[in-house]
């Protein structure tokens, strides 16, 4: 049965936020891919037309020797020019 739903990639969003955020916090790596179009997802899920796949996430212990960029914002001067 189909719905009118609104703000239905915001939600989606936000929530993916939520998990990948509580999937950190529980120790679990995580991989977000957003291929364009996902069209292939639903096709192998068998999934009805009205159904559209948002991301593949991918959790999962690290490995012990696993490194993580030590990523610094820049500074606002940086990036900007006030005149």
């Amino acid at each position: 049965m189909k719905h009118k739903n609104y703000y239905t990639a915001e939600s989606v969003g936000i929530a993916t936020g939520i998990l990948i955020t509580a999937l950190h916090k529980s120790g679990l790596a995580t991989l977000a891919h957003t291929p364009n179009p996902m069209r292939f997802l639903r096709e192998i899920l068998e999934r009805p037309a009205y159904e559209r796949p948002f991301m593949l996430l991918v959790c999962g212990y690290p490995s012990d020797d696993a490194e993580v960029p030590d990523i610094k914002r820049r500074a606002l001067e940086d990036i900007a020019t006030f005149v």
